[in-house]
């Protein structure tokens, strides 16, 4: 490891501890603030002294419950979106730390808008100094400073795409110093005549398929020399992932699942689709009523649209959506229309597909309503799907379903998208919502898919009124 990084990483344990400070002292003087006072006035009598006090045992605490959920884990390759998730949860531990502190020493003082106001204040400021601090770290790499000095290993398309990426963006914290498609006893010199005049970090081999023997050279080679060896995927990794080793017999086995979603993590899932779209359903009570109202008093009835799409395991299923369109063009409904329908809806593919691949996009479509249009550019045409996920066909948060025409041109590596049950929204929506071609979304899906976590469903929700607010192409 860098001394770069590890110096980086250590000043992050008296930064953060500055920052708790700052931000307990911030918490006290806002509470004798007149907002606060007006809400309810200060029924405790604490010093400023006393409380430094409190903080000074409480930060170290802290800091070591930070310390527990990773934050001083030196991970170049680590999301800030990962990174804010566990502030977050480190921060609501703290603060239920001490919440039973206090509770039990109750002598102390007993505000809760000071305890509510420091754990708000220091969850920000944390974020905000984690931040710079990466910032930071960006700036040094683009100037080449702390970089990790990388010898390429491999040949093929694999090494070209990586090679690009590390020489096009410093910011990521390489530099590739040489490339070497073979490994043997000239190269192992270059590489140490290298290391000796600039230093070799990490060697990163990029040959999927490297003979065992040559591989295992290699990390000895690495060993010996204390340089680090990544790895990039071989054809097993790529295709499933999500392994579980175990053993039979003293014998290691790995086991591919097909997805990360099992077990205790779709029990979650569930509950917590139960509990949003539920609760989702009252919040946007209002946007319903008035939906439903504009489209009656524009075209009438029906109201909803159920729209045959490939949910969890390939089985069919009706998602419901505002109906958008003037109903002679609804493509299911009674067997002579929906024929006239599903043909007009053929030749305005052929003509206005904005897409390529299975999935079309009919550009400037004359089927749809005044408010039809409007409800599809803010999405608002998708929110009676809250039914469909509150019944347990979708979830929140997954791969959008799509029709079977469509999922019928599918390859058998695209269906596997059918893993886990649909959703409202997901990463592919939140990263560009229709503007992404087929293989993107794909790809997108493919990703949570297979790195699905409980944060990653919070943080695409948390993102998804601003993908709509960005008034891209509507559905």
């Amino acid at each position: 490891m860098k001394k770069t990084e590890l110096l980086l990483t250590a000043l992050l344990v008296p930064i953060d501890a500055i920052v708790l400070f700052i931000a307990g002292i911030s918490a006290y003087a806002l509470r004798f603030t007149n907002f606060a006072i007006e809400i309810r006035k200060v029924q405790f009598l604490l010093p400023l002294n006393e409380f430094i006090g409190i903080l000074f045992l409480v930060i170290p605490i802290w800091l070591l419950i930070f310390a527990a959920n990773g934050l001083y884990v030196s991970d170049a390759n680590r999301k800030f979106s990962n990174e804010l998730s566990r502030i977050f949860f480190a921060c609501t531990v703290g603060l239920a730390a001490l919440t039973v502190f206090i509770f039990f020493r109750g002598e102390f003082f007993n505000s809760r808008f000071i305890v509510l106001f420091a754990w708000i204040i220091s969850m920000a400021y944390i974020m905000l100094a984690h931040a710079l601090v990466r910032v930071g770290k960006y700036i040094m790499y683009r100037r080449s400073i702390g970089t990790r000095h990388t010898v390429l290993l491999g040949t093929g398309p694999i090494t070209d795409r990586i090679a690009e990426i590390l020489s096009s963006d410093k910011g990521l914290g390489y530099t590739v110093i040489a490339r070497y498609s073979v490994f043997n006893e000239k190269i192992r010199r270059e590489i140490l005549d290298l290391h000796a005049a600039e230093e070799v970090d990490e060697i990163l081999l990029t040959t999927p398929q490297s003979s065992r023997e040559e591989t295992l050279t290699i990390l000895t080679f690495a060993e010996e020399h204390q340089f680090t060896l990544k790895y990039s995927a071989d054809l097993f990794a790529t295709l499933a992932p999500n392994m579980r080793i175990g053993t039979i017999a003293d014998i290691p086995i790995i086991e591919f699942r097909r997805a990360r979603l099992d077990g205790w993590g779709k029990i979650i899932k569930r509950c917590c689709d139960i509990v949003g779209s539920a609760s989702a359903i009252i919040i946007t009570s209002p946007l319903l009523i008035g939906s439903a109202l504009a489209i009656r008093f524009e075209t009438g009835v029906p109201i909803l649209f159920k729209n045959t799409r490939v949910g969890y395991g390939g089985a069919l299923l009706k998602t419901l959506k505002f109906r958008s369109m003037f109903q002679t063009y609804c493509t299911e409904q009674e067997a002579g229309l929906e024929s006239n329908a599903l043909k007009y809806e053929e030749e305005l593919i052929h003509k206005q597909n904005s897409k390529n691949g299975p999935i079309y996009k009919i550009a400037k479509d004359p089927r749809i309503t005044k408010v039809g249009l409007f409800l599809r550019r803010w999405s608002l045409d998708e929110l009676p799907q809250l039914f469909n996920v509150l019944r347990g066909e979708m979830s929140l948060v997954g791969p959008r379903p799509h029709q079977p025409r469509e999922v019928a041109k599918y390859s058998p590596e695209d269906r596997r998208v059918h893993a886990v049950k649909p959703g409202i929204t997901g990463l592919a929506q939140i990263s560009g919502r229709s503007d992404l071609s087929f293989e993107d979304e794909i790809r997108l899906d493919m990703f949570y898919i297979e790195n699905w976590s409980l944060t990653m469903d919070i943080f695409i929700l948390l993102k998804t009124p601003l993908a709509v607010l960005r008034r891209r192409k509507a559905e």
